[in-house]
């Protein structure tokens, strides 16, 4: 099947970020660079003038910064985005996928300088965009689980949480679109929950510890950017460093299954990993210490990562959810798990959710 070239506008406050983004865009045959814009003002005349298919954006610029251009442009025009952003301004990064910026590339510094990697990258990310679905709003009538709990913004204290029994180990799978989806998430799961939750969502390295934070504000469970070594315990979640990939295992002698001491290992990819963090993987090893009580989250993100894990989860007596079409930017990973044929059932990312604060 043959496309039309993706229509793309660039946007950044330097020429020279412009004139270079718009330089490697115009190196794929698939992509066509209609517009180049210096600040807010400019891009939302542009984006309304030229309807471009998505659009590449710095959220540092003069009169109208990125977050306000993503707002005005998101309730007028509802467009693609992909941020541009340096590792220095992590949080910014998560602040625009909230507003509904769907990807992010990380430039190393100011001024965009980009080797191989960030070309392929950035080609990459733009071209995801012929795959995206617009997410549906949250249905009104829906109150996050955590609502009914005390209204304390952190979970119980580390001591609490060591003396609570680990009741399900839930593993999560997501790419683009994942923060987005794990931030609502998050939110609706309470602070007496007593599993342990443990993510592998494809990032860059430096992104994901700010993720974590992020995560640990949202909701009532402690999140943090896991260690190698680190102890799994309920009301707590990881997230898996980037480049990098988490698995787990029980301590020999210390006990069998979720009455053991299970503790995270967190190393380099192996040459088989297709995709880091891997998935697969952290589902492999969830289903081997959890078994009847592994759980596997498979949310929005292209390709198929967390099929193979998914099925060792179902095959030890686990249950596997996957994201469900209407909800999923992207449907590749919950897509290929069930035409597998490993899910149990398919559900919308907010009621995921509350069926994770359910789990007793």
């Amino acid at each position: 099947m043959t496309f039309a070239p993706l229509r793309v506008l660039v946007v950044d406050d330097s020429a020279y970020n412009r004139r270079n983004i718009a330089e490697i865009l115009s190196g794929s045959d698939e992509i066509e660079v209609v517009g180049k814009a210096g600040d807010g003002d400019d891009a939302l005349r542009q984006a309304a003038q030229l309807r471009p298919d998505a659009i590449t954006l710095d959220l540092e610029m003069p009169r109208m910064d990125g977050f306000t251009f993503l707002r005005i442009l998101m309730a007028r025009q509802p467009t693609p985005v992909i941020i541009v952003s340096s590792y220095s301004h992590k949080e910014n990064v998560f602040k625009a996928l909230e507003l509904g910026a769907v990807d992010f590339v990380a430039k190393p510094d100011r001024q965009f300088t980009a080797d191989a990697q960030i070309r392929r990258e950035i080609i990459q990310k733009v071209l995801l965009v012929r795959y995206l679905r617009p997410r549906s709003p949250m249905p009104a009538a829906t109150t996050p689980a955590r609502a009914s709990q005390p209204t304390s913004p952190r979970a119980a204290t580390e001591a609490s949480r060591l003396g609570v029994s680990l009741r399900h180990l839930v593993a999560v799978g997501s790419s683009t679109g994942g923060p987005t989806a794990l931030l609502e998430i998050f939110n609706r799961i309470p602070d007496r929950f007593p599993g342990a939750i443990l993510i592998a969502q494809h990032m860059p390295d430096k992104f994901t510890r700010t993720f974590a934070e992020r995560l640990d504000r949202k909701g009532g469970l402690r999140v943090v950017e896991a260690q190698n070594g680190d102890q799994v315990v309920a009301r707590k979640a990881y997230v898996c460093p980037g480049r990098m990939c988490m698995e787990i295992a029980v301590t020999p002698g210390s006990g069998v299954g979720l009455s053991g001491d299970i503790r995270i290992r967190v190393g380099a990819p192996a040459p088989g990993d297709r995709y880091v963090p891997s998935a697969d993987r952290l589902f492999r090893s969830v289903a081997q210490v959890g078994g009847s009580r592994a759980v596997g989250i498979i949310l929005t993100g292209m390709g198929d990562d967390g099929v193979n894990g998914a099925r060792a989860i179902r095959a030890a007596g686990g249950t596997v959810v996957a994201e469900s079409e209407d909800s999923a930017v992207v449907y590749g990973m919950p897509g290929a798990a069930v035409r597998a044929g490993v899910v149990n059932e398919s559900l919308p990312f907010t009621a995921i959710g509350d069926f994770i604060a359910l789990l007793s």
